[in-house]
């Protein structure tokens, strides 16, 4: 195989080495699934995306952890789709994606002379957790008073599967020294989900949640720092089991402060008729480097 170029953008953040970054493949039609999965693994982010051509969409994009492929990531699809408007290889401001979630709208729009892409989600679903709520706090280094049990623990998704846990305190955050090799016994009914801890008190008193994001083992990371489809579970979590009345929800979610990557997730949920939630997540990226793979 020839050497291949990675393009590494960092995404949620306007500057470099802040935010989640993503390794984008944008010319790649001779890849194959093993090859894209090695060229994870050697750029090591938590994704790299293969953008790719598609029949039912404008583009096709491919998410691969270092472990294996994912069918959605948030922050990729926006540092791709950063990536392929800056460079000049898409013109239109509304597009659709084909991901293995199916055909997804995304839009372009220029605020403060900056450019910010919005992507729709899959539609969310929940699923309740029935572990032991002891052994989770313990395999994120917390204790079980810092769990916040007023809430529901419940696994979400919007393409990809992650169990929102619930704090009291933004204090406990800093403290959490996630033991990811637990993970699987712990969650019972989806042993390969990532675990999400937030909150609703935050640093910046302009978002209204604060998360962090743990990987799971099966992914070969640790910690996602900025999360785009979690950041769109959230908002879908707080109109289902938060505030049951609102027609829709827009904020800010906040992550990624206590490994030095501050990021901004801007979420809007809207609750339909059905019932069922549309879930919308923007950011913006920033180009960082090169990364050649042999």
């Amino acid at each position: 195989m020839n050497s291949i170029q990675v393009l590494h953008y960092d995404a949620f953040s306007t500057e470099k080495n802040k935010g989640n970054p993503a390794g984008v493949v944008i010319d790649s039609p001779q890849l194959t699934e093993a090859d894209m999965q090695r060229i994870a693994k050697k750029v090591g982010f938590n994704e790299t995306v293969f953008v790719l051509s598609s029949q039912v969409a404008d583009v096709r994009l491919r998410y691969y952890t270092p472990g294996h492929e994912i069918n959605l990531c948030g922050h990729a699809t926006i540092a791709s789709l950063y990536c392929l408007k800056t460079k000049g290889l898409i013109e239109a401001n509304t597009i659709t994606i084909e991901t293995n979630v199916g055909v997804l709208p995304v839009t372009f729009d220029t605020i403060e002379d900056q450019l910010v892409i919005t992507m729709k989600q899959d539609e969310p679903q929940f699923q309740a957790f029935q572990g032991d709520v002891d052994k989770l706090a313990a395999s994120l280094g917390l204790s079980l008073e810092e769990i916040d049990l007023a809430k529901p623990i419940v696994y979400g998704s919007t393409g990809t599967w992650t169990l929102l846990v619930p704090i009291k305190r933004l204090s406990s955050f800093p403290r959490m020294k996630p033991d990811n090799q637990r993970f699987p016994e712990i969650l019972i009914e989806n042993s390969k989900a990532s675990v999400h801890p937030l909150c609703f008190e935050t640093i910046d008193k302009a978002a209204m949640m604060h998360a962090r994001h743990f990987s799971s083992p099966y992914s070969g990371t640790i910690e996602d720092a900025v999360t785009g489809t979690a950041s769109g579970v959230m908002g879908a979590y707080y109109l289902t089991y938060m505030d049951t009345q609102s027609r829709s929800l827009q904020c800010v979610v906040e992550q990624g402060q206590e490994i030095g990557r501050d990021g901004r997730v801007f979420v809007k949920a809207i609750r339909n008729d059905q019932p069922s939630i549309d879930v919308y997540i923007s950011g913006t990226a920033a180009y960082v480097g090169q990364i050649t793979i042999d």
